[in-house]
């Protein structure tokens, strides 16, 4: 892959997140602008993965895969790493309860939190690329690693706060004060510097989008081992993830059936992993229409779900 093509790419990341900003200034987001923008973050990977389809010997023309296989690769991730990003909706709703984060400023604090998830991200994908390349038996720890988070997932869930590691390290090292300041991440009192809790809930966000990257980086390499596009599905697939938020604030807890739909994911992409270079080998196609039908399903069975429970509840009431 050349470095140009990656520092391309970088830039269209720049002016992606400054398209973001544009779109959620003021900081009120209704759940219509939300929806409509969830819509055409959607779409911009889409166009993303036709120009994958049209350009592939110009962004890597070295590259072992061809512009097929190259789109098939970045769709299914792209997919993937959206449907394990849902489980941080729920971590987001959490946070800005705890912190008690105001409305009108949840769209900025989420915007750095994804900026922060997207360098710590490129990152870990640069680490996890390297020790596949160099060290085999690594993917086979990776395979058990899915595996066995998607047994967990099977378990009841329990209910536990936000770790406060970062807010921790944070007041360890700094004066923080004790309201929101609006925006500001630093505030200047008696001739210091203070941090506000923005910059608590900023770290927490990104550390807690770190800490599902470690389920969700080894399984996107399940997909593809091409560090490119694992880092584009990373990309879109985070960069949509604020309007997606509050699309679903509200109905977030209606989802009853993502967690065991997140669990079979999990353990399918873990067996995928372990026999990608065995006669076995699940082809991505098929990983994509597996990942469709058992999401699509889980949202279908939520629906039907939860409008058996108001009819009974309705039918009590009578």
């Amino acid at each position: 892959m050349s470095p140009f093509t990656y520092y391309g790419f970088g830039l269209f990341t720049v002016l992606l997140v400054l398209l973001d900003i544009w779109q959620t200034r003021g900081g009120n987001i209704s759940v219509k602008k939300a929806a409509v923008w969830s819509v055409i973050w959607v779409a911009i990977a889409l166009a993303f993965a036709v120009s994958i389809y049209f350009f592939w010997d110009v962004y890597s023309p070295d590259s072992a895969y061809s512009a097929r296989q190259a789109t098939t690769s970045f769709l299914t991730g792209y997919l993937l790493e959206k449907s394990l990003s849902v489980d941080n909706l729920f971590v987001f709703t959490i946070i800005f309860h705890q912190y008690l984060v105001p409305a009108d400023l949840r769209p900025r604090a989420l915007l750095w939190g994804v900026i922060g998830a997207l360098l710590l991200r490129g990152i870990m994908i640069a680490v996890g690329a390297q020790l596949l390349a160099n060290f085999h038996w690594v993917l086979y720890v990776f395979a058990a690693f899915l595996i066995w988070t998607g047994i967990k997932l099977t378990q009841p869930e329990k209910e536990s706060g936000i770790s406060p590691l970062p807010e921790r390290l944070l007041r360890r090292f700094a004066r923080v004060s004790d309201g929101f300041q609006g925006h500001a991440l630093l505030v200047k009192k008696q001739g210091q510097w203070w941090l506000t809790p923005m910059a608590i809930v900023i770290a927490v966000i990104a550390m807690m989008d770190v800490l599902f990257a470690l389920d969700s980086i080894p399984a996107i390499f399940a997909v593809t081992r091409e560090p490119f596009l694992v880092l584009a599905a990373n990309v879109f697939a985070l960069l949509g993830l604020r309007s997606l938020f509050f699309v679903l604030q509200g109905m977030i807890d209606k989802f009853v059936y993502l967690r065991p739909a997140l669990a079979f994911i999990m353990i399918f992409i873990g067996i995928k992993m372990g026999l990608v270079e065995t006669a076995w080998a699940i082809p991505t196609a098929v990983s994509l229409s597996v990942l469709l039908v058992v999401m699509v399903s889980a949202v279908i069975a939520s629906i039907v779900k939860n409008r058996r429970t108001e009819l009974m509840s309705e039918q009590l009431l009578k």
